[in-house]
C-alpha cells in the first residue's frame, strides 16, 4: 500500500496553492530543528525569487511564496537544494536571553506538588529548572510564546489531570519535555512553576516579539522585591539584553 512506503527526508508538502512545507522527520529533536533553522537562515541570505515568509516549527519550514512570480516545483527544487547542503546546520544560532523567575508561593502553586510527584525537593526543582539553556524551537499557538526544549528528564512530568481556566501573563510553565512562559493570559493543562516579570510580547514595542525561533532561554530565580523591581521596570518599557 502506498502508506507503506518508507517515508525519505527532507521531502516537500503542499500547503495550499502558495505554501509549501519542508519536513526533515517526525520527532521532537534538537538535530532535526537545527537543520529547520539552518535551512531558514539560508533563504533569508540568498531569497529564492518569489519567497514571501518563513515559519520555522519543531521539524519542518513552512514557506510562504508569490504564485505570481514562482511556482510548487520550481520552489520545491530550491528548498531541498539548500536542504542538502545543509547549509550551516551546526553553526550556534539565535541570541541568549536571562529571564528572571520568581519560583513557587501564589506565583508557582504547582512548584510543591510537581517536587513532591517528582520525589524531589521545591529547591531541586528549581536549581534543575533553572540550570540549563533553552532552545526555541518556534513561535506558536499564541503571539510570542515561545516553545523551549531541553526540559532535564528530572523534570519530565505529564500535563496536569485538570487544566486551569487561566494563567497570568509571566507565568513559567513545564509539562512533558518543554518548558515554557505565556505571553498574555490563557488556560493551560502545564504545571505553574513561577511568573516571570518579562514581557515576551507587547504590541507597543517596534518588535513585539522578544524571542525568536534559535533563540536560547536561561531562568535566574529571584526574590520578591526584584520581582516588582523589574515588573515596574518592564511596564516602563524594560526588556532585557540579548547576550
Amino acid at each position: 500500500m502506498w502508506h507503506d512506503r518508507p517515508v525519505t527526508y527532507p521531502r516537500i508538502l503542499p500547503a495550499g496553492d502558495a505554501a509549501l512545507a519542508i519536513e526533515f522527520g517526525d520527532e521532537i529533536d534538537p538535530a532535526l530543528n537545527s537543520r529547520v533553522h539552518a535551512l531558514d537562515r539560508a533563504l533569508s541570505a540568498a531569497p529564492p525569487p518569489g519567497l514571501v515568509e518563513t515559519v520555522p516549527t519543531y521539524r519542518s519550514l513552512l514557506v510562504y511564496f508569490d504564485p505570481l512570480i514562482t511556482d510548487v516545483p520550481t520552489m520545491g527544487r530550491a528548498l531541498l537544494d539548500l536542504a542538502g547542503r545543509g547549509t550551516g546546520a551546526g553553526a550556534a544560532a539565535g541570541r541568549a536571553f536571562r529571564i528572571p523567575v520568581r519560583y513557587g508561593g501564589e506565583m508557582g502553586p504547582d512548584l510543591d506538588s510537581v517536587a513532591e510527584r517528582l520525589k524531589l525537593s521545591p529547591e531541586a526543582v528549581i536549581r534543575l529548572h533553572a540550570g540549563c539553556d533553552y532552545p526555541v524551537y518556534m513561535i506558536g499557538f499564541s503571539p510570542g510564546l515561545a516553545y523551549l526544549g531541553g526540559l532535564p528528564p528530572a523534570l519530565h512530568l505529564p500535563r496536569r489531570d485538570n487544566p486551569l481556566a487561566a494563567v497570568p501573563r509571566g507565568a513559567v510553565l513545564m509539562a512533558g519535555q518543554q518548558t515554557l512562559f505565556y505571553p498574555v493570559e490563557m488556560p493551560t493543562g502545564f504545571h505553574v512553576l513561577g511568573r516571570t516579570p518579562v514581557r515576551c510580547f507587547d504590541i507597543s514595542r517596534p518588535d513585539p516579539f522578544l524571542l525568536r525561533p534559535g533563540d536560547r532561554v536561561r531562568f535566574e530565580p529571584i526574590d520578591d522585591a526584584e520581582y516588582a523591581r523589574l515588573d515596574t521596570a518592564a511596564e516602563a518599557g524594560w526588556r532585557p539584553e540579548a547576550a
